[in-house]
């Protein structure tokens, strides 16, 4: 009974969300500051799955300036729990495909994020310099997955170079986004999902490395991000023990 009043309740609130989004975003189409308003408005529906969301942002991440965010990608949840740590002027890479999707492609798009052909492999090489001009022409920062899929339990996937490719060729730092694990532990019929953590690292400066050392750079995150998440993990398991 709890997982249909919480799916109604996400459905009612995605529509208007939705539909005001895009009316919304009608007179500033495509601006970058969207993302965030519309990312951290979905992010609150951590409360309706009963997920008691503790955020780790750094005071100055404001100050930050154009940078690479990546995240660990794990599952639809991402959606209301790393969503909160979107900062101003902050876009995502998505396919074109998304626009197709009703309301929530329009809204995608008049949000001001960066739509690319992932299906063909020539425009595909084109992503890197489509997401280099972004930063540079409009000075917003871009959100990444590094892992390229879901995970779905599967721990932190390999990391392709495309986003790191990015962030030396436009000179920008990259910033590392940990979120402890949520595959199989929130239950739709459960009215305690527990503690789910979101910490932002500090930024990596991506100036000393040269594009022939983009995997070195890669490698360095993940084994960064894979250490964070299991100090996060160790932490969620001690919380969630004294919460029962």
């Amino acid at each position: 009974m709890l997982a249909i009043i919480r799916g109604i309740i996400v459905i009612l609130f995605t529509i208007l969300l939705f539909i005001f989004g895009c009316i919304y975003c009608l007179f500033r189409p495509r601006h970058p500051s969207h993302v965030m308003t519309f990312g951290r408005a979905f992010g609150k529906l951590h409360k309706v799955f009963g997920i008691n969301l503790l955020k780790r942002i750094p005071a100055d991440a404001q100050e930050y300036g154009p940078s690479i965010y990546i995240g660990n990608h794990q599952n639809n949840f991402d959606m209301i729990t790393m969503s909160n740590a979107v900062q101003p002027r902050t876009v995502t890479v998505g396919k074109k495909s998304l626009v197709l999707i009703p309301f929530f492609g329009q809204l995608y798009w008049l949000t001001g994020n960066i739509l690319i052909d992932r299906d063909n492999r020539t425009k595909a090489h084109g992503t890197i310099s489509q997401v280099v001009n972004q930063i540079k022409k409009n000075r917003v920062s871009v959100w990444m997955f590094p892992e390229g899929t879901r995970s779905r339990g599967r721990g932190l996937m390999p990391f392709k170079t495309g986003a790191f490719h990015a962030a030396i060729a436009a000179g920008v730092s990259v910033v590392p986004v940990c979120v402890s694990s949520t595959h199989d532990k929130i239950k739709l019929n459960r009215w305690n999902n527990g503690t789910v953590i979101v910490e932002m690292l500090p930024p990596i400066d991506t100036t000393k490395y040269t594009k022939d050392q983009v995997r070195e750079l890669a490698e360095h995150c993940r084994q960064m991000m894979q250490t964070k998440i299991e100090e996060l993990d160790k932490e969620v398991e001690k919380l969630n023990q004294r919460g029962n």
